[in-house]
């Protein structure tokens, strides 16, 4: 029989730190679009039929307000699209609006985005992941979906390697008793990692940090208070080049992408966990086609007294106006993209987690469900607390570290001297 479980607000994002400034210019960005009569729209495609599915009704629901208006969305390879969206920006031939990840993509780009903070008052109470679309005081844009960094783990993997698939690790040492059980006794990885990009230590740190960090430490690190030099940031370091070291990881995954290659080796049962998604692909549903009673869902582990486990999930992405000119027609396409019948249809069909506290997610699949019952102690992603440059340094650290090509005091004191 299917559960229905109400998504209840994510209490623990607001805690995220509001910084940056706001207020873009009507000639930064004209898209060609001077018409009032067309809106031009960049985002990165749809992945699959749900997604287009999504953007059809999302679109729909806009038309039926704006019938004259013709939406035209221009797909930009997402490896690309901050690059080419700036270089757009900046030479004034960018959309009237754009998709944005929330946090570090959109904050670092308030200056060239429209405020819509009093548009959107009359969503705040419906939708969750707020935080991560506000900086300065103002809103750009509303969150569709909920993001986060579950752990997911293969339970025939744990069986055949002797462990108790019902009871996975809970603190730091069982997690490590684990994966020399798993290398040991299977001809699985520990953890299936792609990390050509460098993205591997964001998952590794928003995914563990909660039981690194003290609360205070967290909250802190969030609201931009944080010294890379500092007992606990060092030992995120440290355990990501152990883990690393101690055979962890698939071969090569320096050279392997996290997406898709990375979780196609969970998926495919080449590695026994991952940290993955839980909205847009590597997530709860996609897992399940592969995996179906296999897949299982764990908490963070404890590695430090005085530590209290959180489930790292935020605002995901939302779409704000670049263009000031076409601001009311961008307002009313960001309400589209959160109307409830068209966030509710593709939940279940793409595995999302909306932002819209009212959904109820119906589905038999243990581990969607305890990822919800999660969500309202959860905690923002504390990666997306790092400047856009800060996090571009981490990526490249977070390699040489998993190569053993720096040490961790070297890594910590680089990006100390990044925070100025």
């Amino acid at each position: 029989m299917k559960r229905r479980i109400a998504i209840t607000a994510v209490v623990g994002i607001t805690a995220l730190a509001l910084t940056g400034c706001g207020g873009a210019s009507p000639s930064g960005s004209s898209g060609g679009s001077g018409s009032s009569d067309k809106l031009v729209i960049w985002n990165w495609g749809d992945a699959d039929d749900a997604a287009a599915a999504y953007t059809e009704e999302v679109t729909a629901a806009f038309n039926e307000v704006h019938p004259d208006v013709e939406v035209e969305i221009v797909n930009q390879p997402f490896d690309q699209y901050y690059t080419l969206l700036g270089s757009a920006v900046e030479a004034g031939t960018g959309p009237d609006i754009a998709l944005f990840n929330g946090g570090t993509q959109l904050k670092s780009r308030a200056d060239s985005l429209v405020p819509v903070t009093e548009e959107l008052a009359d969503l705040e109470d419906t939708l969750a992941g707020w935080p991560a679309f506000q900086a300065g005081g103002e809103t750009y844009s509303a969150p569709t979906f909920l993001q986060g960094f579950p752990i997911y783990f293969n339970k025939a993997l744990f069986e055949q390697a002797g462990l108790d698939a019902d009871n996975p690790p809970k603190t730091w040492d069982e997690l490590s008793a684990a994966c020399t059980a798993i290398v040991d006794k299977t001809d699985a990885s520990c953890f299936a990692l792609g990390n050509k990009e460098g993205l591997g230590i964001e998952f590794f740190l928003s995914g563990f940090g909660s039981g690194i960090f003290t609360p205070d430490e967290y909250d802190a690190w969030i609201d931009g208070d944080r010294d890379w030099t500092s007992e606990h940031a060092k030992q995120a370091l440290q355990l990501w080049a152990d883990s690393s070291a101690d055979g962890w990881y698939n071969e090569g995954a320096n050279s392997t992408a996290m997406f898709n290659d990375s979780f196609d080796l969970f998926s495919a049962g080449s590695s026994a966990m991952v940290i993955g998604l839980m909205s847009g692909t590597a997530h709860w549903k996609q897992f399940d086609e592969f995996l179906g009673d296999d897949l299982g869902f764990m908490m963070p582990v404890t590695i430090n007294d005085g530590t209290t486990l959180a489930l790292p999930a935020e605002g995901g992405i939302g779409y704000a106006v670049l263009n000031e000119d076409k601001k009311d027609l961008g307002v009313d396409w960001i309400k589209a993209t959160v109307d409830h019948d068209a966030l509710a249809n593709y939940s279940l069909a793409g595995g999302q987690i909306t932002s819209d506290t009212t959904i109820e997610l119906d589905t038999d699949i243990e581990s969607a469900n305890d990822i919800v019952s999660e969500l309202p102690g959860s905690k923002p992603l504390l990666h997306t607390a790092l400047t856009a440059e800060e996090l571009d340094l981490l990526h490249r650290l977070g390699q040489q570290l998993l190569g053993g090509e720096v040490t961790v005091d070297d890594a910590a004191a680089q990006l100390a001297a990044s925070e100025g």
